[in-house]
């Protein structure tokens, strides 16, 4: 497809493509960048865009998902955005962390040897479920019970602490 054929067979659908994205997007900006992105997703592919028969549907679709994309792609309600000015931590919160993390280290402790240990692989030292097998001489289920088994024993003990702690100071 040639950028004539391109002009009369995509480009001709330009006005729809934005209405769908600025649907989807409810923002003129992310709606025109949606466009762009898209238009240049098409470009490097024209040579297959021949084949399809229906292209205004493919369009349209292929508009639609990327909004969709988009959309997940941005923070949700009461998420920050990554480029956001985050406010320095004050030496409260500083230390209200530090006895957070301390509890949950403590509370880790707690935990049969093995679990200890997978968890502490896994979530602290970011080590893959595979690594950890080939290091405990174990199978890659037995490290996803074990690890599973942490966590919600984690999570029970993070639970009561935190009904323990509503009961004293709420």
């Amino acid at each position: 497809m040639n950028a004539q054929q391109f002009q009369d067979h995509i480009l001709c659908y330009s006005d729809k493509l934005y209405r769908m994205a600025l649907s989807v997007l409810k923002d003129k900006s992310l709606s025109q960048d949606a466009y762009q992105e898209l238009m240049m997703r098409l470009w490097e592919k024209r040579k297959q865009l021949e084949v399809i028969e229906n292209r205004q549907a493919f369009l349209l679709t292929s508009m639609r998902n990327l909004c969709l994309d988009m959309l997940r792609k941005q923070p949700t309600n009461g998420e920050l955005s990554p480029h956001a000015a985050y406010p320095d931590p004050g030496p409260h919160q500083l230390t209200e962390e530090a006895d957070t993390v301390n509890t949950i280290n403590r509370m880790i402790d707690l935990l049969p040897e093995m679990q200890r240990t997978i968890i502490r692989m896994k979530d602290v030292e970011e080590m893959e479920i595979t690594e950890i097998a080939g290091m405990m001489s174990i199978t890659e289920n037995a490290v996803a019970v074990n690890l599973s088994r942490a966590r919600k024993k984690l999570r029970e003990m993070i639970l009561t602490h935190q009904q323990k702690e509503n009961m004293l100071y709420g």
